[in-house]
């Protein structure tokens, strides 16, 4: 079982994107921000995936991301933004400080679970 950590600090949210994943049989995590969810990568348990939102207290998505990616041991860890900040300068800035997509709420279910997918493709059985 794969483990993916949502850093979310709406509550409605995180609960709305733990549902939509659940189906795919996955360990589902929760941070309410980034500082939390920073803690959370380091350590023997890592998340096989983060999802994350941009605007959160103590330690915002982007800042997250950059902080991911300059540890060696975390620098793997696929990324998904999704978050309410939709201009394409923020898109931009996003995948610049190292999340591989970005997805704009409200989030297509069906978008979200592809991505989630193709990042997490099912593991062969054993």
């Amino acid at each position: 079982m794969r483990r993916i950590l949502i850093a979310e600090d709406s509550p409605t949210a995180a609960e709305m994107l733990r549902r939509t994943l659940t189906p795919l049989g996955h360990e589902i995590w929760l941070a309410a921000d980034g500082e939390e969810a920073a803690r959370r990568c380091h350590g023997e348990d890592r998340p096989d995936l983060i999802i994350t939102d941009v605007l959160m207290p103590r330690m915002n998505g982007f800042a997250l991301c950059r902080t991911l990616r300059a540890a060696p041991e975390t620098r793997a860890i696929p990324i998904i933004i999704v978050t309410s900040m939709d201009k394409e300068s923020d898109r931009y800035w996003g995948l610049k400080q190292g999340a591989d997509e970005y997805l704009v709420k409200p989030v297509d279910s069906a978008v979200l679970m592809r991505k989630v997918r193709s990042y997490l493709p099912p593991q062969a059985a054993t």
